[in-house]
């Protein structure tokens, strides 16, 4: 996670992840699904992913962990507490995944992003639900400066009253993506987008604030 004004524990957050029915377990394995299918579809020898506020990395470990072809990815984790940091760096190492890195960085700043883009694909799970309206507005008009060409962006929200996915939805299509997929389960309350960008990369800038987390 990036650096917060709250006083959540990052860490004990990921604590639901141990109970396979919960819904932060249901929602894991719904974006590795997606990150095996985005991977099922890209016959490139190299890709390049990075993960925004990765926390431990369950979601693009997991997916990677049992591929054949896992050595085809270069991923950049990008997470600012220092435990998830240690968890993920454990996970990589545990699933003998060389190709991928952590970086403990605040990734609401562009400079986390040095050397993790332009990225085939960002995994933004975990972001959008926890900045204010107007950064997650921000955030996604930043994305074609990480995004390559033809890049997919998978990214979760949960849908509380007000649902603020369906302005979410348009504002994906206002910077130049076509949606993929939208999956927002009746009897949960997250929802998970599938994006491809179909514009025009921009280069990223040396530095400069996209979000700040407050939750």
């Amino acid at each position: 996670m990036a650096s917060v004004i709250a006083a959540t524990d990052w860490h004990d957050w990921h604590l639901p992840y141990d109970d396979d029915t919960s819904p932060l377990s249901r929602r894991l394995r719904l974006v590795q699904r997606h990150i095996n299918d985005w991977l099922d579809g890209r016959t490139e020898s190299s890709l390049r992913v990075v993960s925004v506020c990765a926390g431990q990395g369950h979601d693009l470990i997991g997916a990677l962990a049992s591929r054949s072809d896992a050595d085809r990815v270069r991923a950049e984790l990008i997470e600012f507490d220092p435990r998830n940091v240690a968890a993920a760096r454990i996970g990589i190492s545990g699933a003998g995944l060389n190709g991928i890195t952590v970086t403990q960085a605040d990734a609401g700043d562009f400079a986390a992003f040095g050397t993790a883009v332009p990225a085939d694909l960002v995994v933004l799970a975990g972001v959008l639900g926890n900045i204010s309206d107007g950064d997650v507005r921000a955030t996604i008009g930043a994305l074609p400066r990480l995004c390559a060409s033809n890049a997919t962006v998978i990214w979760t929200r949960a849908r509380r009253h007000p649902d603020l996915t369906p302005a979410i939805r348009g504002w994906f299509a206002d910077a130049g993506f076509a949606e993929e997929a939208f999956h927002a389960p009746a009897d949960v309350l997250f929802s998970v987008g599938v994006d491809r960008f179909c514009g025009q990369p921009q280069q990223a800038p040396p530095n400069g604030r996209i979000f700040t987390f407050v939750a």
